[in-house]
């Protein structure tokens, strides 16, 4: 039995059309991405510093928070985020829980990152400190922070082109990102082909673009460093 051979063309009048809702819709998933990867970078540290912390109730509930968060997928703390919290008052809107989410997510993998860079710095340098009778904090930022981000800024990277990736989970509580735009307009038009073709070849670009600023500011760190 012949079956008709499937003759599916991609229609570049129709790419053209769509493409400015999708940049435009890129807009919100770059703005998403950024935000989250600032928040994720900030409660990262807290994390990795407050399981260094010399009281032993503050370092294990750090721990615990920090495993806890790894060991459940981000879907999941999207849904509770959004769906739950607001049972017991706390209501955030779609955009601002999705960065939330994000944040909090991304952060317990980078507290690993920090305390890598951190196990890396020599002992000596924190004796050091101790013998220049500096406090925790001016240890922490003026000798142990210095030495320790600049070689895990390529990891940090890399969380950020994954978080970049992740964000069409935010679509599940009506964040509308750059993947479910392409969703909707296919719906509308009945041609997933071009939106969806669209949506990879943007993700890839800046997915590039953002391994390329995370080499060069490995590089720029590297050189201040030796310095």
């Amino acid at each position: 039995m012949a079956y008709g051979a499937c003759n599916v063309t991609f229609d570049w009048s129709i790419a053209l059309e769509t493409l400015p809702a999708l940049l435009s819709a890129l807009r919100i998933t770059a703005f998403a991405t950024v935000l989250g990867m600032l928040a994720a970078a900030v409660l990262g540290l807290v994390w990795a510093i407050a399981r260094r912390s010399p009281k032993r109730m503050v370092s294990s509930l750090a721990g615990l928070a920090v495993e806890f968060i790894r060991s459940t997928p981000l879907l999941i703390q999207i849904y509770f985020l959004f769906y739950v919290l607001p049972e017991i008052g706390i209501v955030m809107s779609p955009m601002f829980t999705g960065v939330i989410a994000l944040g909090l997510h991304y952060s317990a993998y980078l507290s690993e990152v920090y305390r890598a860079g951190v196990e890396g710095v020599p002992k000596g340098q924190w004796e050091a400190a101790r013998a220049l009778n500096l406090g925790r904090l001016e240890t922490w930022r003026l000798v142990i922070l210095p030495q320790a981000l600049p070689p895990v800024v390529p990891a940090m990277g890399n969380y950020l082109i994954a978080m970049f990736k992740d964000t069409p989970m935010l679509s599940a509580i009506t964040v509308l990102e750059l993947l479910q735009t392409a969703k909707v307009i296919g719906a509308e038009r009945f041609r997933y082909l071009e939106p969806l073709t669209l949506v990879g070849l943007l993700f890839l670009l800046l997915s590039l673009g953002a391994s390329l600023l995370v080499r060069w500011g490995e590089g720029y760190l590297g050189k201040a460093q030796a310095r």
